[in-house]
């Protein structure tokens, strides 16, 4: 005796073996990434890391920022634009910092790089070294 599938079972097995492709892809996307962070301006303009080192008396205000992006390499100078497609959060964001596997308060040096996974939540955290530059 021939059963033919219901179209409600075909479009529930397919919509969930679409879903499990999709898991697995997003569990493939584990790959090691180095994320370069530096202390600049609003502009993306690189300034003294110690501007963004609340710990620091003379330094710490408004208007700097800690810039990252996998783009970005060690050596840029202070008074460098840094290279388009970065991004950036307020030096004093102790939970952003913690993100990235940064001190939660303190000076980061201008080139510190982060190798971090990529692909568990995008928060950065994981398996995580860092290298400071300069």
């Amino acid at each position: 005796m021939n059963r033919r599938m219901s179209s409600r079972s075909v479009s529930l097995t397919s919509t969930f073996l679409l879903l499990a492709a999709g898991g697995a892809a997003a569990c493939d996307n584990d790959e090691y990434v180095d994320e370069g962070f530096y202390c600049a301006d609003a502009d993306g303009v690189v300034v003294d890391e110690d501007y963004c080192d609340d710990d620091y008396n003379g330094g710490g205000g408004t208007g700097f920022f800690i810039w990252h992006s996998s783009g970005y390499s060690r050596g840029y100078p202070v008074g460098h634009r840094l290279p388009a497609g970065g991004s950036k959060f307020a030096y004093n964001d102790a939970a952003s910092r913690s993100k990235f596997g940064l001190p939660s308060s303190g000076k980061i040096s201008n080139g510190t790089v982060k190798t971090s996974v990529v692909g568990k939540g995008g928060s950065g955290s994981g398996k995580s070294s860092s290298k400071s530059g300069g």
